[in-house]
C-alpha cells in the first residue's frame, strides 16, 4: 500500500539547516496498525505529514497504492488527500464557527458538492462515533474527547483506505483517550489502515507494529508482541465500555474501486459549492461587524456617488434634449456600420461602403439636399525644413468649407477643378501651422505629407479642443488627391450632406436610406447596414457636456472605490492571517487552490456587493431629495444600477484577488502549524 525509498527532508530555520528526514525507506502493508514513536525532533511528524501528503520530500520516491505521487502537482495531491486518506489531529482541528455536522461534511464538499446525500452521511458518522445528540453544537460546546471523535468521523465520511493520527490522544484525559485509542482499533480490525504517531509507550502498545525513529533515522521496525492479527472479530453495536462500533466493512470494498486521484469538480459542483461559500463568509463578516462596515464604507460611497450624479445628469440631459429638440440641424450624416438585428451588430463584416457616385446620386436624386460631400479619414506625418508632426488628414469636397463653417481666415479652399485633377494642395488647422511654420505664414509653402508634396493654399478657422480631440490639428485635401495618391482608399468614411431646411431632415434622411438601399440592391437582410444620423453644433455641445459630468462622476466614484477596494483588501488580509489555520484544514481534507480562491472571493465580493447595494439605495434618495430641492429633474435608469453594481463586483475581485491567492498558495502543513 505505502512505499518509501529513500525519503529525505531538510527544513531551512534561518541560516541553519535541519534535516528531518535522512534516506528513511518503508513499507506498510494493507491493513496494518503501525504506531511511530520518538522523542521532540525525531522526524516522526514529518514522516507522517509526507505519509499523508500535507508535504512533499526533497528526495527519494514515494509510492501510495502502486503510484508514484512525489511529482503530483498541489491539486492532485489535494484530490488524493481527499478521496483516500483520512486525518486525526492532535488539536483536533475543528472549524471553530461551525457545527460537528458541518465539520463532519466538510471533506465532502470538496468531493462532489452534493450537500444533501452527503449530510446524511454525515449524520451517521455522528452516531456511529457517539455524537448523535451533538450535530448542531459548535467545538468550543463539546469536551476534548467529543471534538476527536468528531475529527475521527470527518475523516470516515468518505470511506478512505488510510487514516493518519497525529498525537489523537495528546490533548484528552485517560478515559477519553482510551476510547479514542477503542474507536482506531475497531476501525482497524475493519480492514482500516492506521498509521499513529506518539511518544507515549502506552499508547503505541495498541499497534500491531512499532516504528523508532532518532534524528530523522528509523532505527527500530518492531512487530509489536502483544497484539495479533485478528481480522475475525465480528462488529457488534457497542464494546464492553460502552464505544460505539463503527461499521464500516460495508464500504470498503467500494472504496477499494475508488480512483486514487478524483476528478476535477465541473462546473455545476462549482455553482453547488456557492452556498456553502457565501455561507461562510457571512459567517466570517458577521464576527467582525464593524470592521466589515469599515471596510464596505468606500465601496457603499462610491457606488451612492455613480447613482445619485447619474441620476441627476441622466435626468437634466433628458431635460436638454427635450428643450433643443425642436432646434435640430440641417446636417446628416451618412457611414457604413455592421449589420444589426434590434439594434444588435452581430455580423461585423456585412457593411455598405459608399463611393463617390453615391455622394453624386444623393446631389442628383433628392431636391431637398442643399450639398453633399464625401468624406475619408487618416492620419500622416507633415514635414516641413528640420520639423514634423503627426496630425489628421482629412479628405473632403470643396463644399466642406462651407457645410462645417470652415472657411479659411487666410488664403483660400481648394477648388472643385484641383480636386478634379488631383492636385497636391491643402489647408491645414491652427495647430499644425504653429507646429511647423511659427510665427512664420504657411501659404504657398510646401510641406511634405507622409513623404508626398503639398502646396498649403490656406489656414482654417480656429476650432479648439474638445474632450477627444483637437480640431485645430489636421490638414483638409482634395477627396480625390487623398483617396488616390496618400491615403489609397477606394471607399468613402462618410458622406456629409446638408438640407435645406430643419422641417425636411426626416422626409430627406428616409429618401436617401431608400435611395442607398436601391442603388446598391440591398437584401431585407442587410437593410440597416449603414446608419443616417443628425447631428448638430447644439447636439455636439450637449454630448460635450454629457461627457464631462461622466468623467466627473467616474473620477469621484474612482476614489471611492480606490478606498473601499483597499478596505477590501486590508480586511481580507487580516482575515487571511487569522484564518491560516482553517485554510490548513481546509486543505487537509482535499480543499484545491481553486477552492480556497472561491471561497475568499466570495467573502469580497459579498463585502462589495453588499456595499453596493446599500450604495444603491442611498444614491437613489439623494438623487430623489436633490431632485425635489432643487426643482432638478432626476432619473435613476437600469444602465446605471448595472453600472453601480458592475462597479462593486469589479471591486470586490480585484482587490479580494490577491488576498485570496495569497491565501490558495499556502502550504498545508505551514498553515496546520500556524499559531
Amino acid at each position: 500500500m505505502i512505499k518509501l525509498t529513500e525519503i529525505t527532508k531538510t527544513y531551512a530555520m534561518g541560516e541553519v539547516a535541519v534535516q528531518a528526514l535522512r534516506n528513511v525507506s518503508l513499507t506498510i502493508a494493507p491493513g496494518e496498525f503501525v504506531a511511530i514513536m520518538g522523542p521532540s525532533g525525531s522526524g516522526k511528524s514529518t514522516l507522517l505529514h509526507i505519509l499523508g501528503l500535507l508535504d512533499v520530500p526533497d528526495a527519494g520516491s514515494y509510492r501510495l497504492l502502486d503510484h508514484e505521487v512525489t511529482q503530483l502537482s498541489d491539486n492532485e495531491l489535494a484530490a488524493l488527500r481527499n478521496s483516500t486518506l483520512g486525518f486525526v489531529f492532535q488539536h483536533f482541528n475543528l472549524l471553530s464557527r461551525t457545527s460537528a455536522l458541518e465539520n463532519t461534511v466538510l471533506p465532502m464538499l470538496y468531493a462532489t458538492g452534493r450537500r444533501g446525500k452527503n449530510t446524511d452521511k454525515a449524520r451517521r458518522r455522528l452516531f456511529e462515533v457517539g455524537l448523535g445528540d451533538r450535530l448542531g453544537h459548535k467545538p468550543n460546546e463539546l469536551s476534548g474527547g467529543q471534538q476527536q471523535r468528531v475529527a475521527i468521523a470527518r475523516a470516515l465520511i468518505h470511506d478512505p483506505r488510510i487514516i493518519l493520527a497525529d498525537e489523537p490522544t495528546g490533548n484528552l484525559d485517560s478515559a477519553s483517550a482510551e476510547e479514542i485509542l477503542e474507536i482506531l482499533t475497531g476501525l482497524n480490525r475493519q480492514g482500516i489502515t492506521i498509521i499513529m504517531v506518539t511518544h507515549e509507550s502506552d499508547i503505541a502498545a495498541h499497534a500491531r507494529r512499532i516504528i523508532r525513529m532518532r534524528d530523522g533515522i528509523i532505527q527500530s521496525d518492531e512487530r509489536n508482541a502483544g497484539k495479533t492479527a485478528d481480522t475475525t472479530k465480528t462488529s457488534t453495536p457497542s464494546d464492553t465500555n460502552g464505544i460505539p462500533n463503527i461499521c464500516f466493512a460495508a464500504t470498503i470494498g467500494e472504496n477499494q474501486r475508488k480512483p486514487i486521484i478524483a476528478p476535477r469538480a465541473n462546473a455545476f459542483a462549482i455553482l453547488r459549492e456557492l452556498p456553502h461559500d457565501f455561507k461562510q463568509a457571512w459567517r466570517a463578516l458577521k464576527a467582525n461587524k464593524v470592521r466589515s462596515f469599515l471596510s464596505m464604507l468606500g465601496i457603499l460611497i462610491g457606488v451612492t456617488a455613480v447613482i445619485a450624479m447619474l441620476a441627476v445628469s441622466t435626468g437634466a440631459r433628458q431635460a436638454i434634449e427635450e428643450e433643443f429638440y425642436s432646434l435640430g440641424s440641417n446636417m446628416l450624416v451618412m457611414r457604413p456600420g455592421a449589420r444589426r438585428v434590434h439594434g444588435v451588430a452581430y455580423q461585423a463584416g456585412a457593411v455598405t461602403r459608399f463611393k463617390p457616385e453615391d455622394v453624386t446620386n444623393i446631389r442628383a436624386s433628392i431636391p431637398s439636399v442643399k450639398r453633399a460631400g464625401g468624406i475619408v479619414n487618416g492620419r500622416g506625418q507633415a514635414v516641413y525644413s528640420n520639423k514634423n508632426w503627426n496630425t489628421r488628414i482629412l479628405g473632403a469636397e470643396p463644399d466642406y468649407a462651407d457645410m462645417r463653417a470652415y472657411q479659411p481666415t487666410i488664403g483660400r479652399f481648394f477648388t472643385a477643378n484641383e480636386m478634379k485633377k488631383r492636385s497636391r494642395v491643402a489647408v491645414i488647422g491652427m495647430t499644425l501651422a504653429r507646429e511647423l511654420f511659427g510665427e512664420a505664414s504657411p501659404l504657398s509653402e510646401y510641406v511634405k505629407f507622409n513623404k508626398v508634396n503639398f502646396q498649403i493654399v490656406g489656414i482654417l478657422p480656429e476650432k479648439g479642443n474638445t474632450a477627444w480631440d483637437n480640431q485645430d490639428d489636421l490638414a483638409i485635401i482634395p477627396l480625390t488627391t487623398a483617396m488616390f495618391r496618400l491615403l489609397g482608399k477606394v471607399y468613402l468614411d462618410s458622406v456629409d450632406i446638408e438640407v435645406n431646411s430643419a422641417d425636411e431632415m426626416p422626409a430627406t434622411q428616409k429618401q436617401i436610406h431608400d435611395l442607398i438601399i436601391r442603388t446598391h440592391h440591398l437584401p431585407p437582410s442587410q437593410t440597416n447596414s449603414f446608419e443616417i444620423s443628425s447631428m448638430g453644433e447644439i447636439q455636439a455641445a450637449l454630448d460635450e457636456i454629457t461627457k464631462n459630468m461622466t468623467w466627473l462622476v467616474i473620477a469621484i466614484a474612482s476614489v471611492s472605490l480606490l478606498v473601499g477596494g483597499i478596505g477590501i483588501m486590508n480586511i481580507m488580509l487580516v482575515s487571511v492571517t487569522e484564518r491560516t489555520r482553517e485554510i490548513g484544514i481546509r486543505k487537509a481534507v482535499g480543499a484545491r487552490q481553486r477552492d480556497i480562491l472561491a471561497q475568499f472571493l466570495t467573502e469580497a465580493l459579498v463585502i462589495s456587493v453588499t456595499g453596493g447595494g446599500i450604495g444603491i439605495f442611498t444614491g437613489w434618495l439623494i438623487s430623489t431629495v436633490f431632485a425635489i430641492l432643487a426643482d432638478w429633474p432626476s432619473l435613476m435608469t437600469l444602465s446605471s444600477i448595472l453600472l453601480a453594481v458592475g462597479f462593486s463586483c469589479f471591486v470586490g475581485v480585484v482587490f479580494g484577488l490577491w488576498p485570496a491567492t495569497k491565501a490558495a498558495r499556502l502550504n498545508p502543513i505551514d498553515a496546520l502549524r500556524y499559531e
